[in-house]
C-alpha cells in the first residue's frame, strides 16, 4: 500500500452545545463569517414532506449570477463601492478556479477582496501580500488582502493610484465571477455589468424520503455521547454528511465494500425527509432557514431534532471570516446545526488538512 493511502488526513472537528434563547448564542456568527456556500441539506426525520412555510421559503430564495470575463478592476471603482459594498451584503467569487493551482479571488460583505495567486502573477502585480500558508517551504503562492472600504482608498490618493495601476496596467487579471447578494435590486445589478455576459441561474432544489432509516438517537444535554444518551460527536456529523448525499448507512461491520453504518445508540424511523439546495447560497438565507426549522416545532413533532448541513466551495480562497483556505485533497470548509425542539442546538464546524481550526 502506499504511504500516502496508509493513514487518513488530519481534519478538525469543532463542536459547540447552546441555546437559541441565549443572549451570546454564536451560531449567527458562526453563518454569517462562512460565506461561500455552494449545498444545503435539511433533514427532517419522522417527515414525508416538506412543511408548507419552509417550502414557500425555499421556492422564494430566488437566484445567482454568473458573470463572464470580468476584470478586477470593476471592484476598485468608486462607483462600485458606492452602488453595491456600501449598500448591500454583496459576494463574489472567481468560479472554475483551483486554489491549489490557479489565481483566485473573492470579494467579502465586509469590502475586503482577497486574492490567492500564483507566484509569478504575485510579482506583476506588485501588491503587498504574504506568503500562503499552504504553499511550504519554498513560496509558491500567495494571499492578498485588499480593503476596498478604507477611508485612505479614494480616487486621488496614491494608494488608489497604486491599486489601479496594478490590475488595470500591470496585470490585467480577469475571472469569471459568481454573485450573490442580499438587500440589493437585482435590476441594478443587470445594468450595471450589461456590457458583460451575465446569466442568472435558479437554486436547483432536489429531495428524497427515505424509507426505514437508522437515525441516532440525540439528546440535547448530551452532545459528545459521553453521558450515554447520545452518539458520539464524530459518529453523528459522519452521518449527517452521509444521509445528506444518499450513501447506504445499513452496512455491517464486516462488509468490505463499505462498514459505514449508523452509530449507536440509534432507533428505526419509518421515514426520513432530505431537501438539498445547491447554488451560490448566501448566509442571510441560511439564517432564514435556520428560523423555519426553529419553527418546524412550533407544532408537536415524532422527532426532537432536525438538521441543517451547508457545505462551502472547495476552491473559495477563504473559509471562515478572512481565514487562509487550503485544498490538499478535499477542500473541506463545512459545517452541521441540530436544531432541538427545546430551542437548544448543537453546530459542528469542520475543516480539511490544510486549515486553521474553525472559529
Amino acid at each position: 500500500m502506499l504511504p500516502v493511502l496508509q493513514t487518513c488526513p488530519r481534519h478538525l472537528l469543532v463542536c459547540e452545545k447552546s441555546s437559541f434563547l441565549q443572549n451570546r448564542a454564536r451560531y449567527t456568527n458562526h453563518v454569517e463569517t462562512h460565506c461561500f456556500n455552494y449545498a444545503v441539506s435539511i433533514l427532517l426525520p419522522e417527515c414525508g414532506h416538506l412543511p408548507g412555510k419552509l417550502k414557500s421559503m425555499i421556492d422564494g430564495l430566488g437566484s445567482y449570477y454568473l458573470v463572464k470575463d470580468l476584470p478586477l478592476h470593476e471592484f476598485i471603482t468608486q462607483e462600485f463601492r458606492d452602488k453595491f459594498l456600501k449598500k448591500g451584503l454583496f459576494y463574489a467569487l472567481s468560479y472554475n478556479t483551483r486554489i491549489d493551482q490557479d489565481n483566485a479571488a473573492c470579494l467579502l460583505p465586509t469590502g475586503k477582496l482577497i486574492l490567492s495567486v500564483e507566484k509569478d502573477t504575485y510579482e506583476e502585480l506588485g501588491l503587498q501580500g504574504k506568503q500562503s500558508l499552504y504553499s511550504g517551504k519554498k513560496a509558491t503562492r500567495y494571499f492578498i488582502s485588499i480593503d476596498l472600504l478604507d477611508d485612505g482608498l479614494y480616487p486621488d490618493s496614491n494608494k488608489f493610484q497604486r491599486l489601479r495601476w496594478s490590475l488595470v496596467e500591470k496585470k490585467p487579471l480577469k475571472f469569471d465571477f459568481l454573485f450573490a447578494w442580499d438587500i440589493l435590486d437585482i435590476s441594478t445589478i443587470n445594468t450595471y455589468f450589461s456590457k458583460y455576459n451575465v446569466k442568472e441561474y435558479p437554486f436547483k432544489i432536489s429531495s428524497t424520503v427515505l424509507k426505514d432509516l437508522l437515525c441516532p438517537v440525540l439528546k440535547s444535554r448530551d452532545l459528545n455521547g459521553k453521558g450515554g444518551e447520545s452518539c458520539s460527536a464524530a459518529g453523528i456529523f459522519e452521518w449527517l454528511g452521509a444521509v445528506s448525499n444518499n450513501i447506504d448507512c445499513n452496512n455491517q461491520a464486516y462488509n468490505f465494500t463499505s462498514t459505514l453504518c449508523c452509530p449507536d445508540p440509534n432507533v428505526l424511523v419509518e421515514q426520513a425527509y432530505v431537501c438539498t439546495i445547491t447554488g451560490f447560497i448566501t448566509p442571510l438565507k441560511i439564517l432564514q432557514l435556520i428560523q423555519q426549522l426553529r419553527e418546524y416545532f412550533d407544532e408537536p413533532k415524532l422527532s426532537p431534532w432536525a438538521s441543517l448541513m451547508v457545505h462551502g466551495f472547495a476552491d473559495s480562497p477563504v473559509s471562515w471570516r478572512e481565514r487562509e483556505h487550503g485544498f490538499f485533497k478535499g477542500g473541506e470548509n463545512l459545517y452541521s446545526l441540530v436544531v432541538f425542539n427545546n430551542e437548544d442546538y448543537w453546530i459542528y464546524l469542520a475543516v480539511g488538512t490544510h486549515d486553521d481550526c474553525p472559529p
